[in-house]
């Protein structure tokens, strides 16, 4: 059965919710800048503690938009967004081809 809109929609609205805060707007921003960092490179760059960029790359890995790598001690986080990207652009889809736009 083909998936509806609104099924789709609401698949994406954890993603419209992390991306919907400046502070995570920020962070993959500048991960889009470099191929990965750690949460002390990342705060270096921000206004915010660590716990807080913590806080914000939990959500947003989370919802599958950043990964994590661990190399000896350090955890590094990248841009992982093929998943959702690949959802939204099929909500885009659906709305063009059903929706009278």
């Amino acid at each position: 059965m083909s998936q509806t809109v609104l099924d789709i929609f609401r698949a994406c609205t954890p993603i419209f919710q992390a991306l919907g805060d400046s502070a995570r707007q920020d962070i993959i921003l500048l991960l889009a800048e470099h191929e990965a960092l750690t949460v002390t490179e990342i705060a270096e760059q921000s206004h915010l503690s660590r716990p807080a960029i913590s806080h914000h790359l939990k959500v947003l890995r989370d919802n599958k938009l950043v990964s994590i790598e661990q190399k000896g001690t350090q955890r590094y986080y990248s841009l992982a967004l093929d998943e959702s990207v690949s959802l939204l652009k099929s909500l885009i889809h659906k709305i063009e081809t059903t929706c009278d736009l």
